[in-house]
């Protein structure tokens, strides 16, 4: 059973910085690709950035492109998102999820296997 763990978040000021962890339990599991997604308080879960497995291709949402970069580290089974210049309007959970297979589109949700609890991020104006 894969298991994936966030952590990182936390309360920052507007314009400030936040780096985000996300590990893997199992090894050796086969995936795609990683995302982080994130959910706002009475909105929907929304794509914020992913990273294919093999190649580091990044993807990103408008919203964070230039302010928020997806990174890995394979050796230690874990995908990073480093937010820089945060708005109060970045403040949701963000949640890591992982794919096993491509199935057409790396920023829809139903396309991801495993996800992660969650970690709450909030930015204060």
């Amino acid at each position: 059973q894969v298991q994936l763990v966030e952590s990182g978040g936390g309360l920052v000021q507007a314009g400030g910085s936040l780096r985000l962890s996300c590990a893997a339990s199992a090894l050796t599991f086969s995936r795609s690709a990683e995302a982080w997604f994130r959910q706002a308080p009475g909105k929907e879960r929304e794509f914020v950035a992913a990273i294919t497995w093999t190649r580091d291709i990044t993807t990103y949402a408008d919203s964070v492109k230039g302010r928020f970069t997806i990174s890995r580290d394979k050796a230690k089974n874990t995908v990073f998102l480093q937010m820089n210049s945060l708005k109060p309007e970045d403040t949701a959970v963000y949640y890591c999820a992982a794919a096993q297979f491509y199935r057409g589109s790396y920023s829809i949700m139903n396309n991801y296997d495993y996800w992660g609890q969650g970690t709450q991020v909030t930015v204060s104006s």
